[in-house]
């Protein structure tokens, strides 16, 4: 028994160590992207920003004050509705609008955010709302908090009914279809708008949600550390462009290489030893949950706990009939819709999708068929790698060009909530179930408050269990 337990042992402290090696190569690789400095135009890293728009017009030369801790500067906004100041450091400070410096016909919505004392405690740029109320929309406070520019303002595009927290970092609101919205106020143009922003929002999901399907119907494991992947893609575009200041179409294809690379390690040196040592199935959850923590607090360490915004330009806003969007919301749209069908086209047309069916309907029957199961498993994480990167890429540039040390983790629930919905190991069924999730927590979103959304995913993936435990595109299983 002694012989036999302690090569067991010795192997189960290899996995170990090959598992801690990962995390701290992962890490480090990303730490060498984030020491080079960024160009900085806030040198004390204390300071409020924001945005002013009406509707979703910006309203330029809009006078806002910053007072307290020895300061007391006025600035105007520019020809895109942006202002910040700089402050020394941490303390109380009072921030006010100048309303007679407001176009004819646009006033504040609520007259006591005229002028508000806000405490700074952290090195970060906080961003301030100031809702706008006749002329339609408000203005979103740029910080990457949840308030901004999501919800369905007056005539004129979208505006402030968006959250009361400004956030903090750069600009940009956090939440998804943060520039989506209805021209109009009557319901049919909210929820025409609510439609489009959980289209876009769903496919982005889908493509985050087809790697973990792969990955679970591959392998049996369900991947808790999957936001983190996502995470990953977001950091290093956001290292490549912002930090880097690289080309974005440069940017992308690195960005997308990394998180290839990031995928096949994943497999190379955690869970293929775990599979060679036969490890069950809960215990391999373990390491995924404890690679999650693991992974998001290094991420903390390297980016801070701040909102970074990216820079990158999220373009023009146009009108698609009576909906207002960005540029950015159409492109991240579009290139998910290609991506996906590039997806459908690999996995039922060419070899080695047919091999990753095969191995996800039977593993062992497809080895006894001269399927190579350990390589078809090693390119679905690489191609989950590239899926959920570019996931973090188009998601960043879709929430506001913004990332967050724990973006990925935000949308876990959404993620699984799709896969589950659609059934677990399909892949399309994971297309559709993001896509529903999608429509649904941003059409919850005329009756309930945003921040309640993600908890209409919840309820979707309690009810799905209930009732269809094998999703949508499922095969039920007899056990027993």
């Amino acid at each position: 028994m002694k012989t036999s337990s302690r090569p067991r042992r010795r192997g189960l402290r290899r996995a170990i160590a090959v598992a801690l090696a990962a995390i701290a190569l992962a890490a480090g690789g990303a730490a060498s992207a984030a020491a080079t400095p960024l160009p900085q135009t806030d040198p004390s890293g204390y300071g409020f920003n924001g945005v002013v728009r009406d509707g979703q017009t910006p309203l330029e030369g809009v006078e806002i004050t910053v007072s307290g801790e020895g300061v007391d500067e006025t600035v105007a906004t520019g020809a895109d509705g942006r202002w910040a100041v700089e402050v020394p450091g941490a303390g109380t400070y009072t921030v006010s609008i100048d309303t007679a410096t407001l176009p004819e016909g646009v006033s504040l919505r609520d007259a006591s955010f005229e002028s508000r004392e806000l405490e700074l405690t952290r090195a970060t740029s906080q961003g301030v709302l100031f809702p706008l109320g006749a002329g339609g929309g408000g203005s979103g406070g740029t910080g990457g908090g949840t308030g901004g520019n999501t919800g369905t303002g007056g005539e004129g595009g979208t505006g402030g009914t968006g959250g009361t927290d400004p956030g903090t970092g750069g600009g940009g609101s956090t939440e998804p279809g943060a520039d989506t919205g209805a021209r109009s106020n009557d319901l049919g143009s909210q929820v025409l708008a609510r439609i489009i922003s959980g289209l876009n929002f769903g496919l982005l999901l889908a493509l985050a949600a087809i790697g973990i399907t792969l990955i679970f119907g591959t392998t049996g494991v369900n991947n808790f550390a999957h936001g983190e992947m996502l995470t990953f893609g977001g950091i290093v575009f956001y290292a490549f462009t912002t930090l880097l200041a690289w080309p974005v179409w440069i940017a992308a294809t690195l960005t997308l290489v990394a998180a290839a690379v990031f995928g096949w390690f994943h497999d190379a040196a955690i869970f293929k030893p775990l599979r060679r040592r036969r490890v069950g199935l809960v215990q391999v959850l373990i390491v995924t949950i404890g690679l999650s923590i693991a992974l998001r607090y290094f991420y903390q360490f390297l980016i801070g706990g701040g909102t970074e915004q990216l820079a990158v330009s999220r373009g023009a806003i146009v009108q698609v009939g009576p909906v207002n969007m960005t540029v950015s919301n159409l492109v991240s749209t579009g290139i998910a819709i290609v991506v996906l069908l590039g997806v459908g086209y690999f996995l039922t047309r060419t070899r080695i999708g047919k091999a990753t069916r095969a191995v996800s309907d039977n593993a062992g029957l497809a080895a006894a068929s001269g399927i190579d199961v350990d390589r078809v498993i090693r390119i679905v994480w690489v191609l989950a790698g590239i899926l959920t990167g570019g996931a973090g890429i188009l998601y960043t540039y879709f929430i506001g060009a913004n990332i967050k040390w724990d973006v990925g983790f935000t949308i876990l629930l959404l993620l699984f909530a799709g896969v589950t919905l659609g059934g677990l190991g399909s892949a399309f069924g994971a297309l559709v179930g993001a896509v529903l999730i999608g429509l649904t927590t941003e059409l919850s979103t005329l009756f309930l408050a945003p921040d309640l959304r993600y908890a209409v995913a919840l309820l979707v993936l309690i009810l799905v269990l209930l009732f269809r435990p094998q999703g949508i595109l499922g095969r039920a299983e007899r056990i027993g």
